[in-house]
Parts: C-alpha cells; structure tokens; sequence
C-alpha cells in the first residue's frame, strides 16, 4: 500500500473519531435540550440526520476499518467496529427513546474504538 493509501486510511480514522464524538454530542445534547427545555426537537429528532449519519459512519468505518483489518491482519478492529455500527442500526430503528439513546452511546463508543485500535495496529 502505497503511503499517499496509508496517509489518507489514517486521516479517515481520525475523521471517524471525530464525527464519533460528534455524533454523541448531539444524541446527549439532543436528549438535554429536547427533554429537559423543551428546544429545537424539530431539528435534533429528525431522523434524517440520524439516517445520514449512519451511512457516513457506514462509508468511513469500511473504508477505514475494514481495509485497515486487511492490510495488518488484526481483526478485532472490525468486529467492534461491525458490533457499534449494529447498535447505531438498531437506534435509528428503535425510535425516540431511552433505548435510542443507549443504543446510539453504545455503538459510538464501539465505532470510535473500533478507530482508534486500527489506527493503532496501522503502526
């Protein structure tokens, strides 16, 4: 692989840490401000962004993940990766919720894992 693969592959990661922690921001954020004030559910429940957001975490985590596991061998890597990305699956199909909420912390932490041991291995 060459370095320019190995430059960007590391870059993805990093980008899929950080929408990770976007992306739980905005479910505990979501949860504050919809539950506790009563603000912006229109915007924050919208079940696009959630939609939406799957599939970049879909895109980046097999672009990053998956060819990561296959160029060092370590799988561990993709199967918590594989395991947060169901439970975020599971969230946009569970609706609005406590379940949700749990569902979406959980698979983030798993993804935003999955990231930062493939980058890791990627050494």
């Amino acid at each position: 692989m060459s370095d320019a693969m190995i430059a960007l592959r590391a870059r993805l990661d990093r980008i899929g840490v950080l929408l990770s922690g976007l992306c739980l921001i905005h479910c505990v954020a979501g949860l504050f401000l919809v539950g506790m004030l009563g603000l912006g559910g229109g915007v924050l429940l919208n079940p696009d962004i959630h939609r939406w957001g799957l599939v970049f975490a879909l895109v980046i985590g097999a672009a990053t993940i998956g060819i990561g596991a296959l160029r060092h061998g370590r799988f561990l890597p993709l199967v918590i990766g594989s395991i947060g990305l169901c439970l975020m699956a599971g969230a946009i199909a569970v609706g609005h919720g406590s379940a949700e909420v749990a569902l979406t912390v959980s698979g983030v932490l798993l993804v935003a894992t999955a990231h930062i041991i493939n980058m890791r291995h990627a050494h």
